[in-house]
This record gives structure tokens, sequence and C-alpha cells, in this order.
């Protein structure tokens, strides 16, 4: 696995920062946020450093993330609640490696008013 500067997503995917596991394929690791700002919210990554979204161009990956993020979804029963999936770029990624936050709860009502 190529290491970069991203301290965050290496700590984790190399395992010297513990997390709870909620889907891990070959290729993606879906785990529960360390510091969640929802009731739920999971992060979803890519194993191998992708920087973001513009970066991703192995199509074969884009599909098993986006697999990943609905195998959660349908996992922790979401559809029968509410969800968003979003992921940041730019000056708006604190975390240089592509992630994709999957959030449930109570604040998704508050925030479409």
């Amino acid at each position: 696995m190529e290491l970069t500067n991203d301290i965050y997503c290496d700590q984790i995917l190399t395992g010297e920062l513990p997390v709870e596991k909620i889907l891990e394929t070959d290729h993606v690791l879906a785990f529960y946020h360390t510091r969640p700002s929802w009731t739920t919210h999971v992060i979803v990554i890519p194993k191998q450093h992708v920087t973001d979204l513009v970066g991703l161009q192995d199509k074969d990956l884009a599909i098993e993330i986006f697999q990943a993020i609905k195998d959660v979804i349908k996992k922790l029963n979401l559809p029968t609640t509410n969800y968003k999936v979003i992921t940041n770029g730019g000056s708006f990624q604190e975390s240089k490696h592509l992630h994709f936050h999957i959030v449930s709860g109570e604040q998704m009502k508050a925030s479409w008013k």
C-alpha cells in the first residue's frame, strides 16, 4: 500500500488507529467515523491512495466504492429512515484521501430547513 501525507487515512489503513469496521473488500473499507457528528456517521474509503473524486481514474474501483456505499446503506437499514452520501474536494476536503461520508439521523430534518 502506498503511504501518503494523509495521516488520518494512513493510520486507519495500516491499523495504527483502530476503527469499527462495517464492511471490507479487497479494495474498499467502510467504518464508523472516529468523531461522528451525526447519529449514524460512516466513512467509506478506497484502500489505495486516491486524493479526491477527480483523481479516481479506475472505473472498477469506482464501481466497488459505490457498491460498498450501497451495501452499507442497506446493512444499516437507512432506506427506511434518511441518509446522505457526501464527498468533499478542494479546500472543503480536510483529509486528502478520497472518502465518502454516509450520514443519517435527526439532524437530517434540521439540515433541510
